[in-house]
């Protein structure tokens, strides 16, 4: 679950994804934007993207306003778990400060249970195993 602060603007896009132990994307796990015109404000991830081209209209949702929250559900490998692997949520607003790392989340067994606070538009994101 994703709640997010209650800022003024236009809703957020959201990219969750999946950073390697060496501090690169490896992949796009889910995505919270239907607008691909915007999909370049996600900078640093649309820079990824243009470098490795996924189909992501499988893996994508509506947008989440200030305030308001989003709950998702994607996999991850357990063979990501306590490898070093980390999970990024950026976050861009339209005329809106952007961040790369509004919120990032070692992926360990620790914390794949549990509610870490973002530095942002994300409040905090609560996160439970299945």
């Amino acid at each position: 679950m994703v709640q997010m602060t209650n800022y003024v603007g236009e809703e957020a896009y959201i990219v969750v994804s999946l950073i390697n132990p060496k501090g690169a994307y490896e992949k796009t796990i889910y995505m919270m934007a239907t607008d691909k015109e915007w999909y370049k404000d996600l900078e640093e991830w649309h820079k990824f993207q243009k470098k490795k081209p996924v189909n992501i209209s499988a893996i994508t949702g509506a947008s989440v306003a200030g305030g308001d929250r989003a709950i998702k559900v994607f996999e991850i490998e357990d063979s990501k778990i306590d490898k070093g692997y980390t999970l990024r949520f950026e976050v861009a607003v339209e005329d809106k400060e952007y961040h790369v790392k509004d919120l990032e989340v070692p992926l360990t067994k620790a914390n794949v249970s549990g509610k870490i606070d973002g530095k942002g538009y994300i409040r905090y994101v609560r996160m439970s195993p299945n």
